[in-house]
């Protein structure tokens, strides 16, 4: 059975150390982003958080209206220069169903601030940026693709490659991009079996049309089938691993039910998953736990009273006014920062201590 740890605060005390996060911005091409992008753009934003040079001044990154934000993430250089010359490990990091790369720089900057180097993107189709499509919402299983190849554009950059250690790489993302994490891992897709779950189980919570994007159940199932998707559908089994992926980092994991769980026993590398146990999106039930089930190495963390969007960035007096992603109960900082421990914790562990 998967470790299970009701945590009633921070997981561990925090590491020592702490560098000025700097931020850079690339684009790459991927081969299905134009089936996905609402405008048929095959170019992917990808946004590399990184350890900057002592002294260097960051500013901060809030999401939402000018002077008036949503969300505080915290704070970042942009193309600041490296702190030094080292080759550092690399996460790639994906975001959940509508979100974007710098929703979850609350992460990022964490972990780069620690001294690893953080690849994330903006999934097409599927981001909070740009228009939101049914392809870029059905067709999940393409992200581990935008994040490999991310990965190789980062270490082709000559300002952000030499310090990309693209054989110590691990894998982190939240909600979907739990799944997204799961996928580039190795677990393979059976979108089947989804629609099976969902036809048993129609008001679990990723069954239900999304807040950010409502598709049925039942219009994701014709869209699949279409001829515009049922060439790119069928490709969904295939294997889509991330090549030196060495640990996988899973916030509130979604649409597992997607997961065949024998590919999930065939991972090789570790992996922890971190849960709220009062997420109505990503039920731990039929998510987190159920991955974790069929990964009988794997390590889980249940945070008390803690929802779904408890794990975007902190919501602001503004935000809670204006969005109905903003309703923690348990102060966000607090789940913020034992996520933050129990990934520096982790990723010590797979990838080394930077």
């Amino acid at each position: 059975m998967a470790a299970i740890v009701l945590l009633s605060g921070p997981a561990l005390a925090a590491m020592p150390g702490v560098m000025p996060v700097g931020e850079r911005h690339l684009s790459v091409m991927v081969g299905s982003a134009p089936l996905r992008d609402a405008t048929h753009n095959a170019a992917v934003r990808v946004t590399v958080w990184y350890p900057a040079a002592p002294g260097t001044k960051e500013s901060r990154i809030d999401l939402g209206p000018p002077g008036k934000p949503f969300f505080i993430e915290g704070a970042s250089a942009a193309d600041a220069p490296f702190a030094d010359k080292r080759l550092r490990p690399t996460i790639l990091l994906s975001h959940g169903f509508g979100g974007t790369a710098r929703m979850m720089a609350w992460f990022g900057l964490a972990l780069a601030e620690k001294g690893y180097v953080v690849i994330a993107v903006d999934h097409p189709g599927n981001n909070g940026q740009d228009k939101m499509t049914v392809p870029g919402s059905m067709l999940f299983w393409e992200r581990a693709g935008d994040l490999a190849a991310a990965l190789k554009a980062a270490k082709a950059d000559p300002a952000i490659g030499p310090h990309v250690d693209n054989t110590n790489v691990g894998l982190a993302g939240f909600s979907l991009g739990g799944f997204t994490a799961l996928v580039g891992a190795g677990a393979r897709v059976d979108m089947a079996r989804l629609f099976d779950f969902c036809a048993a189980n129609p008001k679990d919570g990723v069954c239900m049309p999304q807040k950010e994007f409502a598709v049925t159940m039942d219009q994701a199932k014709a869209a699949l089938a279409s001829p515009e998707l049922s060439v790119a559908a069928s490709r969904a089994g295939e294997d889509h691993h991330i090549p030196a992926i060495r640990g996988v980092f899973a916030i509130a994991p979604a649409a597992i039910q997607a997961l065949r769980p024998e590919s999930l026993a065939r991972l090789s590398m570790p992996v922890a998953i971190l849960l709220g146990d009062a997420d109505p999106v990503a039920v731990p039930a039929t998510n987190g736990l159920a991955a974790a089930k069929a990964m009988p190495g794997a390590h889980v963390k249940l945070l008390p009273g803690v929802g779904h969007y408890d794990f975007l960035g902190t919501c602001t007096d503004a935000g809670r006014a204006a969005t109905p992603l903003c309703t923690a109960t348990v102060p966000q900082d607090r789940t913020h920062k034992a996520a933050t421990d129990m990934a520096l914790a982790f990723f010590g562990k797979a990838l080394g201590t930077p």
